[in-house]
């Protein structure tokens, strides 16, 4: 292995008061309930979608997760008069403040210190250079990809091509490491990477991981990660 890349958002860090960065939450503040399975269906209909269209600008690529957004309030009967106030709390609740876990950043120095190179690859807005800076990862990290900037959203072969191009490596050189099933395992399985799900049963009361599949692995701590390379 030549590189190790992360998922952002669940994996490196999370937010820091998820009360208030929480769609269903935005909804209920405003009168209006979000089910379970129309904020499902909301995810399922734009993860591993092409957009080249919508990311030529910062502009361009806000216009278009408005659009999405927009989706989301009539799915839910959201009034017209109350659609701007909501879009703005939702907007807001996407760019609330977050920490890191506190095995991130030994767990990425570790790693660059035996030689590998980190990479980061998330469905996240433009900048996710200013959130891993906010978090105090940025200077850990070698490259940073996000979908707003790739053109496309995980599990879009697209964006794991972007990310081991941008780190000057095959895509059979890299691990991938992500607590999410479809974007960080079977996305990056089929385009020839090492897939880690990351899996923290304390964040997931009552569930039970996926099963995994020939060539893939299972970390509940990032720091668990240095034994799955030989760094312990």
């Amino acid at each position: 292995m030549r590189a190790v890349i992360f998922d952002f958002y669940g994996t490196l860090a999370r937010w820091q008061d998820s009360h208030l960065s929480n769609y269903t939450g935005v909804f209920a503040a405003h009168g209006y309930t979000l089910p379970d399975e129309v904020l499902a269906d909301y995810f399922a209909r734009y993860d591993g979608v092409e957009h080249s269209e919508h990311s030529t600008s910062q502009d361009t690529y806000e216009a278009w997760v408005r659009h999405r957004l927009g989706d989301l309030m009539s799915a839910c009967g959201v009034i017209s008069a109350d659609e701007g106030v909501v879009m703005d709390a939702l907007r807001r609740s996407d760019q609330g403040p977050m920490v890191a876990y506190s095995d991130a950043a030994p767990t990425l120095a570790a790693l660059r210190a035996a030689g590998l190179s980190i990479g980061v690859c998330s469905n996240w807005g433009w900048e996710l250079d200013a959130s891993l800076a906010q978090v105090d990862l940025l200077p850990l990290v070698d490259v940073a990809i996000t979908s707003a900037r790739a053109g496309a959203r995980k599990p879009h072969p697209h964006i794991y091509q972007t990310a081991a191009d941008a780190l000057g490596v095959e895509p059979d050189d890299a691990l991938f490491v992500g607590d999410s099933w479809a974007p960080d395992v079977e996305g990056p399985r089929r385009a020839g990477m090492t897939p880690v799900h990351v899996w923290r049963a304390e964040e997931r009361p009552g569930e039970r991981p996926p099963e995994l599949m020939e060539g893939t692995h299972r970390i509940a701590t990032l720091s668990e990660l240095l034994a799955l390379v030989d760094l312990s």
